[in-house]
């Protein structure tokens, strides 16, 4: 498979479609690819497998950790995504939350790769900056500015 086909295959798999993201509500795309009962909320379990899934997804190798190379790619995947769906993510009042996906974040113990022990494990850190409301669930509401 080819980088680009990889890519378009890896964000239609990852990120989903934009069409629920685009009714203009905040996290509405996040809360499509993210909340895998449908049932309008990300719960732990949910964001732990999901995380679980990208990992997989992105490491090609199959060793259980993402190469350097392999994280360049969920990372441009992701950049894509966000700018593609994201409904002003970056602006409002998540913004930040994505560096929880970042390399530095997931790379407890500094070796410079990512294992799959490692990316599963800050599942609950990235969760608690997801979940604004403190609620344990990640709605379209954590991501509404405060009042909205």
């Amino acid at each position: 498979m080819t980088f680009h086909r990889f890519l378009s295959v890896a964000a239609a798999l990852f990120l989903g479609t934009a069409a629920f993201a685009q009714q203009g509500k905040p996290g509405a795309h996040f809360i499509e690819n993210w909340d895998l009962d449908e049932d309008g909320q990300v719960t732990f379990a949910e964001a732990k497998e999901k995380r679980g899934d990208l990992f997989t997804m992105f490491d090609q190798d199959e060793d259980s950790r993402l190469s350097d190379a392999e994280y360049d790619l969920f990372d441009e995947t992701r950049r894509a995504d966000m700018d593609e769906n994201a409904g002003g993510h970056k602006k409002g009042p998540m913004r930040g939350v994505d560096k929880a996906m970042m390399r530095e974040f997931n790379d407890v113990n500094g070796d410079g790769q990512v294992s799959r022990d490692e990316f599963v494990g800050r599942t609950g850190d990235w969760f608690t900056k997801m979940d604004r409301t403190g609620d344990g669930v990640v709605t379209t509401q954590d991501f509404a500015r405060k009042g909205g």
